[in-house]
């Protein structure tokens, strides 16, 4: 990816990021689509010296193409179009982070937007998004506890690895209640290991009817399985 090829607006954001971190951007195939997602290639910058393993809460899970991402994207990108249908499929990934899961959607032709709580992470989103010649998504800053009071509502919500701290497990419940239409479907992916993706199924039962399955993604160093689960609300 040259990033010489890059709108204006958003090279130039680009090359604000280059200023502060390492960065390159790594191709990615999904199905049919080639993205170029831009993300760090030194991590130590940002952790600062942190020991992620002693505080995972304060790990900043945006910047790492996690196994879960690739698997929701794979889902994501192979759902059926909707026959007939007057507008695109509407989508929002939550905690987007790099936006991988949801650019693949919108290369299979939905409506998407990305959202994440701080604005660097949105810009890093934008790049993606122009590297990857999509321009049927938008970026919204997003706080699971002060969301704003007239959220739009999605055909799809979805979201990767974004079960990490207990005191979010009941805005994030609150979230899709407000964001999801009455008969839209959620996506979460996260490893099998993720310990905190039980306690907080058990609080959206009240609300979702779920089910999971198990997909197992294998690479040179590690296998990994992933838990894919479905949401859909409870009438």
């Amino acid at each position: 990816m040259d990033p010489q090829t890059l709108p204006p607006e958003v090279r130039a954001l680009y090359d604000q990021i280059k200023t502060r971190y390492q960065v390159g951007f790594e191709p990615l195939t999904v199905r049919d689509h080639r993205l170029n997602i831009l993300r760090m290639t030194d991590l130590e910058q940002i952790l600062d010296g942190k020991n992620p393993l002693k505080d995972v809460g304060a790990f900043p899970f945006w910047v790492k193409i996690w196994e879960a991402s690739l698997v929701l994207a794979d889902l994501l990108a192979g759902l059926p179009k909707q026959e007939g249908a007057q507008e695109k499929t509407t989508l929002l990934e939550l905690g987007a982070g790099l936006g991988v899961p949801g650019l693949a959607a919108a290369a299979a032709g939905m409506s998407v937007t990305l959202s994440d709580y701080e604005e660097h992470i949105l810009d890093f989103e934008r790049i993606n998004a122009a590297a990857s010649k999509l321009q049927n998504v938008s970026f919204t800053l997003l706080d699971w506890k002060n969301p704003p009071a007239d959220m739009p509502r999605y055909d799809v919500l979805a979201g990767a690895e974004i079960l990490f701290r207990e005191e979010f497990f009941q805005p994030l419940v609150q979230i899709m209640k407000r964001a999801l239409k009455p008969d839209g479907v959620i996506y979460l992916a996260h490893d099998h290991r993720r310990q905190s993706l039980h306690p907080f199924l058990k609080l959206a039962e009240q609300d979702f009817a779920i089910s999971a399955s198990k997909r197992r993604l294998k690479s040179l160093e590690e296998d990994k399985t992933i838990i894919l689960t479905r949401l859909k609300p409870r009438r």
